[in-house]
């Protein structure tokens, strides 16, 4: 059985593969369909089974071609067109690719000149100073792929969130039918952005057929332990779960140690102890007689520690605790109270649906406004369009416009942060009812260079938004230095709202960015920087991201319903 991450991966390597062989359009169409396929909330191999390869081919982006080579896949687990490409292109782009710096043309410069299969091989290559020897690389390149090779390093072994979550999510869909409650604990519960292993907490009737259930689950490829209470399993991908099964009456107990972290587990037990009381996954209990005081409900423990209910997001010792004691602990940003994205791409630069699409998907998901942001002319990797091609949209958007009822699409663009500015004049800014500013190129500049570009574009008066703040593209690139003192000076004079990107690989702004912006009175918006309609719902990981910088719905400038929103700019 192949799952959609494992199709979606081969897709991606195959147009890595050709990309690096300077194969002109073929990569995109790969890249999409593995978007599409990754993006699916139901198993591909489920779509096939009701209706073959035309059910594939309705899946947005995925052509006859490519269909048969998912049909291939799913037949016999492997791709003959993967294995050709590899024979002709003998190099793990798939991993090369995640170091900062390796793009195509410079994996293919490196294996030409140096023979770099690997990223071992690359590594020793830059350590030897052959890097920079290479015509059109240099010293900057060579500096950068140490740095990201002893990033990457660091996370090696880690999901990132949403692969986390959906991993999650099939499997509790697989054994909730067994399952009175159940949750998931640990980093992911706590909307961390990297993922180790998944921690699953259930109340059971039927303990014994939830387990056997779990560990034989079609996805399960090892049973590491197998109990009455707990079981774990590392599934085909390798990723391992952990699943407990607690009394009904200590639930609330358990679900506070487990969901953790650490040391804030350290300090409510702390607490406890000075209260008189011991804390344990079993329930809060009073030290003299052992009688049990809470254990059930999560927040009557806290209440019984004398702490304000403390949101898992939270959960990270960073002053939680002693907001609590003082009852400061915010209200903070819940999915419902966005009213709009404002961030998203059409198939007019890089995306993958029409403007229609897209409207109807971000309407369904309850959005009232949507801002079409397409890439602008110097990226033309990604479709950047012209000036005379914006105005067009912009058209185009109105023409749409007219015929939807319940949102309103706003026109704007994701424009070039460049050096010395932007790369869209003034004729067509002052067309724009949004404009987002983002730095796409140039990446290797010192802290000061990059703050001095970005306060640049918070300077001109047409730029609203600043996109994914410090470019940050995980597991490749981990962000670059921004003086943050001074963004968020310049941000509150010019009434600049700062991104918390939802796309998985950025969540940019970080959480300790988000809590300093907010420290500092800075506005921020959340959006999805769509690409298809699936991917429209990944504005929960920015909501959680948002969580875990204590954002409440004040601090979102897209939670204000459409007019107020544009009030605030004007």
């Amino acid at each position: 059985m192949s799952s959609n991450k494992q199709i979606a991966e081969i897709l991606e390597e195959i147009a890595d593969l050709l990309e690096v062989m300077n194969v002109q359009w073929k990569p995109r169409a790969y890249r999409m369909a593995s978007v599409s396929i990754e993006s699916l909330s139901e198993s591909i191999e489920d779509l096939y089974k009701q209706g073959g390869i035309k059910k594939i081919m309705e899946i947005p982006g995925i052509g006859e071609h490519i269909a048969q080579k998912i049909e291939e896949i799913i037949k016999t687990g492997k791709s003959l067109y993967l294995s050709k490409l590899k024979k002709e292109m003998p190099v793990d782009v798939e991993n090369l690719k995640q170091i900062e710096g390796m793009g195509p043309k410079t994996i293919a410069l490196v294996y030409k000149h140096l023979n770099v299969k690997t990223v071992d091989d690359l590594k020793n290559a830059a350590k030897e100073g052959k890097i920079e020897q290479i015509k059109g690389l240099g010293p900057k390149t060579q500096d950068a792929i140490l740095h990201s090779a002893g990033q990457r390093a660091k996370i090696e072994g880690r999901m990132l969130l949403p692969q986390a979550d959906s991993i999650a999510q099939q499997v509790i869909n697989e054994i909730k039918i067994y399952c009175k409650q159940i949750d998931v604990c640990g980093s992911l519960r706590r909307g961390k952005e990297t993922i180790g292993d998944i921690d699953l907490l259930a109340t059971s009737k039927n303990g014994n057929e939830l387990m056997k259930t779990f560990t034989s689950m079609r996805m399960v490829h090892k049973i590491v332990m197998k109990g009455d209470t707990r079981s774990t399993v590392l599934l085909n991908d390798g990723v391992q779960i952990d699943l407990r099964v607690v009394d009904e009456d200590s639930y609330g107990a358990a679900t506070q140690y487990f969901i953790g972290n650490k040391q804030h587990n350290i300090a409510t037990r702390t607490i406890a102890k000075k209260k008189g009381y011991k804390l344990s996954e079993y329930g809060l209990f009073r030290t003299k007689d052992n009688k049990k005081i809470a254990a059930s409900d999560e927040k009557e423990i806290y209440s019984k520690l004398g702490l304000q209910y403390i949101s898992p997001e939270m959960r990270e010792m960073n002053g939680e605790i002693e907001a609590a004691q003082k009852n400061k602990i915010p209200n903070l940003v819940e999915l419902k109270d966005i009213q709009g994205d404002l961030h998203s791409h059409t198939i007019a630069s890089d995306g993958g649906n029409t403007i229609l699409e897209m409207a109807k998907a971000a309407q369904k998901l309850g959005l009232k406004y949507l801002l079409i942001s397409e890439h602008t002319n110097i990226l033309k990797i990604a479709g950047g369009l012209s000036e005379r091609q914006l105005l067009d949209h912009f058209k185009e958007i109105d023409r749409i416009n007219k015929k939807l009822d319940g949102i309103t699409l706003l026109k704007g663009m994701e424009a070039n942060i460049l050096h010395n500015g932007i790369d869209i004049g003034r004729t067509v800014l002052k067309e724009a009812d949004v404009v987002v500013a983002s730095i796409h190129g140039g990446m290797k500049g010192s802290k000061e260079e990059m703050t001095g570009r970005i306060i640049i574009a918070m300077e001109n008066e047409f730029v609203n938004i600043i996109g994914h703040p410090t470019g940050r593209n995980m597991p490749k690139r981990f962000g670059y230095e921004l003086d943050f003192e001074k963004i968020f000076d310049v941000a509150k004079r010019t009434k600049t709202a700062l991104e918390i990107n939802s796309q998985p690989k950025r969540l940019d702004l970080r959480d300790i960015h988000v809590k300093a912006a907010i420290e500092a009175g800075v506005k921020l918006v959340i959006s999805t920087d769509s690409h298809s309609v699936e991917q429209l719902q990944n504005m929960k990981y920015g909501v959680m991201t948002a969580r875990r910088g204590w954002a409440t719905k004040k601090d979102i400038l897209n939670t204000l319903d459409l007019k107020k929103f544009m009030e605030w700019f004007d």
